[in-house]
Protein backbone atom coordinates (compact mmCIF):
# COMPACT_ATOMS: atom_id res chain seq x y z
CA UNK A 1 0.00 0.00 0.00
CA UNK A 2 2.96 2.33 0.57
CA UNK A 3 3.90 2.23 -3.10
CA UNK A 4 0.38 3.18 -4.15
CA UNK A 5 0.27 6.05 -1.65
CA UNK A 6 3.64 7.33 -2.84
CA UNK A 7 2.49 7.10 -6.45
CA UNK A 8 -0.68 9.04 -5.67
CA UNK A 9 1.23 11.75 -3.80
CA UNK A 10 3.78 12.10 -6.60
CA UNK A 11 0.98 12.14 -9.16
CA UNK A 12 -0.76 14.94 -7.28
CA UNK A 13 2.46 16.96 -7.17
CA UNK A 14 2.97 16.33 -10.89
CA UNK A 15 -0.60 17.42 -11.66
CA UNK A 16 0.02 20.69 -9.81
CA UNK A 17 3.31 21.19 -11.64
CA UNK A 18 1.78 20.43 -15.04
CA UNK A 19 -1.16 22.71 -14.28
CA UNK A 20 1.25 25.54 -13.49
CA UNK A 21 3.18 24.81 -16.70
CA UNK A 22 -0.02 24.97 -18.71
CA UNK A 23 -1.09 28.20 -17.00
CA UNK A 24 2.31 29.83 -17.57
CA UNK A 25 2.18 28.61 -21.16
CA UNK A 26 -1.19 30.26 -21.71
CA UNK A 27 0.08 33.51 -20.19
CA UNK A 28 3.23 33.44 -22.32
CA UNK A 29 1.26 32.77 -25.51
CA UNK A 30 -1.09 35.61 -24.58
CA UNK A 31 1.89 37.92 -24.05
CA UNK A 32 3.35 36.78 -27.35
CA UNK A 33 0.20 37.75 -29.22
CA UNK A 34 -0.68 40.95 -27.39
CA UNK A 35 2.71 42.38 -26.41
CA UNK A 36 4.39 41.39 -29.65
CA UNK A 37 6.99 39.19 -27.97
CA UNK A 38 7.54 36.26 -30.30
CA UNK A 39 10.06 34.55 -27.96
CA UNK A 40 7.50 34.63 -25.13
CA UNK A 41 4.91 33.12 -27.45
CA UNK A 42 7.29 30.34 -28.50
CA UNK A 43 8.23 29.58 -24.91
CA UNK A 44 4.54 29.51 -24.04
CA UNK A 45 3.81 27.11 -26.87
CA UNK A 46 6.64 24.89 -25.64
CA UNK A 47 5.21 24.95 -22.12
CA UNK A 48 1.79 23.99 -23.46
CA UNK A 49 3.25 21.07 -25.40
CA UNK A 50 5.24 19.99 -22.33
CA UNK A 51 2.15 20.21 -20.12
CA UNK A 52 -0.05 18.19 -22.45
CA UNK A 53 2.62 15.53 -23.06
CA UNK A 54 3.31 15.25 -19.34
CA UNK A 55 -0.40 14.85 -18.65
CA UNK A 56 -0.71 12.16 -21.30
CA UNK A 57 2.26 10.21 -19.86
CA UNK A 58 0.86 10.51 -16.35
CA UNK A 59 -2.54 9.16 -17.41
CA UNK A 60 -0.88 6.26 -19.26
CA UNK A 61 1.22 5.35 -16.22
CA UNK A 62 -1.78 5.43 -13.90
CA UNK A 63 -3.75 3.23 -16.32
CA UNK A 64 -0.80 0.81 -16.45
CA UNK A 65 -0.66 0.67 -12.65
CA UNK A 66 -4.37 -0.03 -12.28
CA UNK A 67 -4.29 -2.68 -15.02
CA UNK A 68 -1.34 -4.36 -13.32
CA UNK A 69 -3.23 -4.37 -10.01
CA UNK A 70 -6.29 -5.93 -11.69
CA UNK A 71 -4.14 -8.73 -13.09
CA UNK A 72 -2.51 -9.34 -9.71
CA UNK A 73 -5.92 -9.47 -8.03
CA UNK A 74 -7.20 -11.91 -10.66
CA UNK A 75 -4.20 -14.17 -10.14
CA UNK A 76 -4.57 -13.94 -6.37
CA UNK A 77 -8.25 -14.95 -6.71
CA UNK A 78 -7.15 -17.98 -8.72
CA UNK A 79 -4.41 -18.68 -6.14
CA UNK A 80 -1.92 -18.57 -9.04
CA UNK A 81 0.16 -15.54 -8.09
CA UNK A 82 3.13 -17.64 -6.87
CA UNK A 83 4.48 -14.75 -4.78
CA UNK A 84 5.74 -17.28 -2.24
CA UNK A 85 8.37 -18.43 -4.74
CA UNK A 86 9.81 -14.93 -4.93
CA UNK A 87 9.63 -14.49 -1.16
CA UNK A 88 11.56 -17.77 -0.72
CA UNK A 89 14.47 -16.71 -2.95
CA UNK A 90 17.79 -16.33 -1.14
CA UNK A 91 18.81 -12.78 -0.35
CA UNK A 92 22.08 -10.93 -0.01
CA UNK A 93 22.99 -9.40 3.38
CA UNK A 94 21.57 -6.08 2.15
CA UNK A 95 18.18 -7.73 1.51
CA UNK A 96 18.32 -7.87 -2.27
CA UNK A 97 17.39 -11.05 -4.09
CA UNK A 98 20.38 -13.17 -5.10
CA UNK A 99 21.06 -12.62 -8.81
CA UNK A 100 21.67 -16.31 -9.63
CA UNK A 101 18.43 -17.34 -7.91
CA UNK A 102 16.54 -14.62 -9.80
CA UNK A 103 18.05 -15.85 -13.07
CA UNK A 104 16.93 -19.42 -12.31
CA UNK A 105 13.41 -18.22 -11.54
CA UNK A 106 13.46 -16.23 -14.77
CA UNK A 107 14.48 -19.31 -16.78
CA UNK A 108 11.56 -21.23 -15.27
CA UNK A 109 9.09 -18.44 -16.03
CA UNK A 110 10.42 -18.04 -19.58
CA UNK A 111 9.93 -21.76 -20.25
CA UNK A 112 6.36 -21.55 -18.89
CA UNK A 113 5.63 -18.59 -21.15
CA UNK A 114 7.08 -20.31 -24.20
CA UNK A 115 4.88 -23.33 -23.45
CA UNK A 116 1.73 -21.16 -23.18
CA UNK A 117 2.38 -17.96 -25.17
CA UNK A 118 -1.27 -16.87 -25.24
CA UNK A 119 -1.86 -17.12 -21.49
CA UNK A 120 -1.75 -13.74 -19.75
CA UNK A 121 -0.95 -15.46 -16.44
CA UNK A 122 2.40 -16.76 -17.69
CA UNK A 123 3.24 -13.34 -19.13
CA UNK A 124 2.40 -11.69 -15.80
CA UNK A 125 4.64 -14.11 -13.92
CA UNK A 126 7.38 -13.59 -16.55
CA UNK A 127 7.13 -9.83 -15.99
CA UNK A 128 7.56 -10.35 -12.26
CA UNK A 129 10.57 -12.59 -12.92
CA UNK A 130 12.09 -9.91 -15.17
CA UNK A 131 11.53 -7.37 -12.42
CA UNK A 132 13.08 -9.70 -9.86
CA UNK A 133 16.12 -10.05 -12.14
CA UNK A 134 16.26 -6.21 -12.32
CA UNK A 135 15.41 -6.05 -16.04
CA UNK A 136 12.72 -3.41 -15.72
CA UNK A 137 12.39 -2.53 -19.41
CA UNK A 138 11.56 -6.13 -20.32
CA UNK A 139 9.39 -6.45 -17.21
CA UNK A 140 7.23 -3.54 -18.37
CA UNK A 141 7.05 -4.92 -21.92
CA UNK A 142 6.00 -8.35 -20.64
CA UNK A 143 3.42 -6.76 -18.32
CA UNK A 144 2.00 -4.70 -21.20
CA UNK A 145 1.67 -7.93 -23.20
CA UNK A 146 -0.04 -9.64 -20.24
CA UNK A 147 -2.48 -6.72 -19.99
CA UNK A 148 -3.16 -6.91 -23.73
CA UNK A 149 -3.80 -10.67 -23.56
CA UNK A 150 -6.03 -10.27 -20.50
CA UNK A 151 -8.12 -7.59 -22.23
CA UNK A 152 -8.40 -9.71 -25.37
CA UNK A 153 -9.39 -12.73 -23.28
CA UNK A 154 -11.94 -10.73 -21.28
CA UNK A 155 -13.75 -9.27 -24.29
CA UNK A 156 -16.94 -11.12 -25.18
CA UNK A 157 -16.87 -12.77 -28.57
CA UNK A 158 -19.34 -11.34 -31.10
CA UNK A 159 -22.47 -13.44 -31.43
CA UNK A 160 -21.86 -15.40 -28.25
CA UNK A 161 -24.71 -15.28 -25.74
CA UNK A 162 -23.90 -13.23 -22.67
CA UNK A 163 -24.68 -14.42 -19.15
CA UNK A 164 -27.60 -12.00 -18.94
CA UNK A 165 -29.07 -13.42 -22.18
CA UNK A 166 -28.93 -16.94 -20.77
CA UNK A 167 -30.63 -15.94 -17.52
CA UNK A 168 -33.38 -14.00 -19.35
CA UNK A 169 -34.38 -17.01 -21.44
CA UNK A 170 -35.35 -19.07 -18.40
CA UNK A 171 -38.64 -17.50 -18.36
Amino acid sequence: MRARTAALILSAVLVIYLGLCLWKGVLAVYDGFHAGGAPAGLIGAGLLVFGFLGSWFLVREIQFGFATERLAAALADEDALHQDEIDALPRTPSGRIDRDAADRLFATRKAETEAAPNDWRTWYRLAVAYSTAKDNARARAAMRHAIHLHRAHSKPTPGAPSTSDASDSSG
